[in-house]
């Protein structure tokens, strides 16, 4: 295996203005894909060189112009600091440049080698975020690779950051006047329109709009077109699964894939992508997270060769994506490093008052769906209360910030007060009562009332709130890059879900589902 290349960013020219001659391109290619062309698509879904050709019409309907092949960045890393000094290349060692989020831990998973043969012109020692261009030497240890060593999609197009630029999602989909915007379905019991959908799983899940749109655009043509016999279409995306029908749930699947290949590639937990005939393939260490997300999602739906042509194909997703949406390679260099070696998680509290004995009932478990980080902690207050009552305590705020979100038991607190939640560090409470709540808009100081702490808003065996950290729009874990430390208190993750403890000095806090002895937490602050 051939050393890996220096990761730095070549952006290719912002073609919004030459949407047209990338989809004259897309729509010849079409007759030379060959047998990397994708599998067929299911009769009741749009073949999506239908949509690229109707995008033609729909996008640019006037002055087609010269065709223009569309290129695309050989790496992923944008905004890198200026690497040291090439290394002394060890033998049977590949040289690599650190990347946005990178950790010890994770390139140790990634490249499958011990964490302390990792090496910078001797040991490398320390956590948390590496410094971005830093050069190290890993021992080259993987074989089996897939032959796709560089990242196709920058990070923050996967998740609801920096990118999105106060992109509105509702609105594009209103204007764009296709099968969407006058569709609607009962989801979780609540009638929700089509933007109103897609909006609600980008924001709960913090993944990003566009991507979701596009994806759905590219399976079924519901964004900009009419496809025939849609309204009776109950899986718009092609998941099929028995009980998951509707575009509520084929989204939810979407993003919790997305995060499954995301943020395991953050953690180095995910190195490989299962396709749908259950084969498996090695990823290449050199990529990114926002690639592997992508990766994971198409594997999801497709056998090895054909993700190779939705993919890596003369016609690929990737092409339709940059056609909906413009320029991403451009679009990241102004979003991107979001994650530095530099940033720290803001001073927290307990979400409670001083003085008060709450219970430690769930260490570190998943932040919201299925796929994101281990980086929520639940605390239930000790009052004697019936399960699921409406607790008369208060959870209180652990930082000042501006309440941006206050719906179906979730309050967000935007410490940076900027009104957005993609930027900056963000508080999400879960499980507060819609009584007393406060109200989006509000800003509010330390220790000031959120709610009351309950059941709404999702499953619960008993009255708690669920605190979780975003930054820049990426779900935290509870332990490095970001420890959680809360009141002094850190937080520590046990060998399975909803374990794990909190450590103060010699003092230890064990997380207990019944809130018995040993779970107890007094805020002394």
């Amino acid at each position: 295996m051939k050393p890996l290349p220096k990761q730095t960013l070549h952006p290719t020219p912002d073609r919004r203005t030459h949407l047209w001659q990338v989809l004259i391109i897309l729509v010849v290619s079409l007759a030379l894909a060959g047998c990397n062309f994708p599998q067929p698509i299911p009769s009741d879904q749009v073949d999506p060189g239908q949509r690229m050709t109707e995008m033609a019409g729909i996008l640019n309907p006037d002055n087609p112009g010269t065709p223009t092949p569309l290129s695309l960045p050989t790496a992923g890393v944008t905004g890198v600091t200026p690497p040291p000094s090439p290394l002394e290349h060890l033998d049977g060692y590949l040289l690599y440049t650190i990347q946005q989020g990178d950790t010890l831990p994770a390139l140790a998973g990634r490249f499958g080698v011990p964490e302390e043969e990792i090496q910078i012109g001797g040991m490398l020692s320390g956590m948390g975020l590496l410094p971005i261009g830093m050069q190290i030497q890993l021992p080259d240890a993987l074989e089996n690779v897939l032959p796709f060593p560089d990242p196709i999609l920058p990070d923050s197009e996967v998740i609801y950051g920096p990118s999105l630029e106060g992109f509105d999602a509702a609105a594009y989909i209103l204007e764009a006047g296709g099968f969407l915007a006058g569709y609607a379905e009962n989801a979780r019991g609540e009638m929700m329109t089509g933007p109103e959908i897609v909006q609600r799983v980008a924001i709960e899940t913090s993944t990003n709009p566009r991507l979701l749109l596009a994806f759905l655009e590219y399976r079924s043509g519901w964004v900009l077109g009419q496809p025939q016999n849609a309204e009776n279409n109950r899986y718009p995306i092609g998941y099929n699964a028995t009980v998951d029908t509707g575009l509520y749930n084929e989204l939810m699947i979407s993003a919790r894939l997305l995060a499954q290949g995301f943020y395991g590639w953050r953690d180095g937990s995910q190195v490989e992508v299962s396709f749908r005939n259950a084969a498996r393939g090695r990823l290449s260490p050199g990529l990114n997270a926002g690639s592997t997300a992508l990766m994971n999602l198409f594997a999801a739906l497709h056998e090895r060769q054909a993700w190779e042509g939705q993919l890596y194909g003369e016609v690929s997703f990737l092409d339709f994506y940059q056609a909906m949406f413009g320029d991403f390679w451009s679009r990241a260099a102004t979003a991107e490093p979001y994650l530095r070696s530099t940033d720290h998680q803001p001073e927290l509290v307990l979400p409670f008052a001083p003085g008060e004995s709450w219970s430690l009932t769930a260490g570190a478990h998943m932040t919201w769906q299925t796929g994101t980080p281990r980086g929520a902690l639940d605390f239930a207050p000790i009052t004697g209360e019936p399960p699921c009552a409406v607790s008369f305590r208060w959870v209180t705020a652990s930082a000042p910030g501006l309440v941006v979100r206050a719906e179906r038991g979730v309050v967000a607190l935007d410490l940076d007060g900027d009104g957005d939640e993609g930027t900056g560090w963000v508080l999400v409470y879960m499980h507060i009562a819609e009584k007393d709540r406060s109200w989006a808009g509000t800003w509010i100081e330390r220790d000031a009332s959120i709610g009351h702490p309950s059941c709404e808003g999702g499953r619960a065996t008993g009255t708690h709130v669920h605190l979780a950290r975003k930054f820049n729009g990426e779900w935290l874990g509870v332990g490095e890059p970001f420890p959680y430390v809360i009141s002094g208190w850190r937080a520590y993750a046990g060998a399975a879900r909803y374990e794990g403890f909190l450590q103060k000095g010699e003092a230890i806090v064990t997380s207990r589902p019944s809130g018995s002895s040993g779970s107890t937490i007094i805020r002394e602050d």
